[in-house]
């Protein structure tokens, strides 16, 4: 599913990546390219490993976490960056209103991001969020640097909580569809229609009045 050698993927990289023979310089121009254009939408989410790939994520032009993720590491992959996949169970402190009563639950299971081998280490990169998405729900876009990690902000713009990490799922060089499949059927067994196409479903437009679920201190 981190198919680096799709045409279309492999074109995609050369694309955005930039005249730059800097595989650092490289890679944050392609975290941009992916972060914001690809749109994230955490509803049209097809359940097989085409719907999870990065040609499939760049053909529709949107993807949620996952395969966006996926796509980053492809693209990577192209420009002989070294790259895979990690994932994480985030606890999404704002959300849609709809979101939050399909699922059930703030924590979003097997959050997907993409790790990359930069200077001698992995640098961890979330290309999630795009920067118009974040506009309106005035939550903060990462940023990506090349040499500090980009994970999601444990804050918004306004200081209300965002994001928390609850748990560490591992990396891998492919996309575990089985894994993740399973983890949601049993995270979410009330959330069938996750899996389905809503009609009348616009997370961008739903983002202008996330949900503010406040922890235990009411912050």
């Amino acid at each position: 599913m981190v198919d680096s050698a799709h045409p279309a993927v492999a074109e995609f990289s050369r694309r955005f990546r930039g005249a730059s023979d800097d595989p650092r310089e490289q890679a944050v121009a392609l975290f941009y390219a992916v972060r914001d254009a690809i749109a994230y939408d955490p509803y049209r989410v097809e359940l097989s490993p085409q719907g999870f790939s990065a040609s499939g994520c760049l053909a529709r032009g949107y993807g949620f976490c996952v395969a966006k993720a996926a796509l980053l590491a492809a693209a990577a992959r192209a420009a002989r960056i070294p790259s895979r996949v990690g994932y994480a169970d985030v606890r999404n402190h704002l959300t849609s209103r709809r979101l939050m009563e399909m699922l059930k639950t703030d924590l979003f299971v097997f959050h997907g991001f993409t790790e990359l081998y930069l200077d001698g280490r992995w640098v961890k990169a979330t290309p999630s969020f795009d920067a118009r998405l974040c506009a309106k729900a005035g939550i903060l876009a990462l940023e990506f640097d090349g040499r500090a990690d980009a994970l999601f902000h444990p804050f918004d713009a306004s200081g209300r909580r965002h994001m928390e990490y609850a748990r560490e799922r591992g990396s891998f060089a492919d996309v575990p569809f089985d894994a993740i499949v399973s983890a949601w059927r049993e995270a979410y067994p009330l959330s069938v229609s996750w899996f389905a196409v809503p009609q009348d479903a616009d997370f961008s437009a739903e983002a202008r009045a996330p949900v503010h679920r406040p922890d235990k201190r009411g912050a």
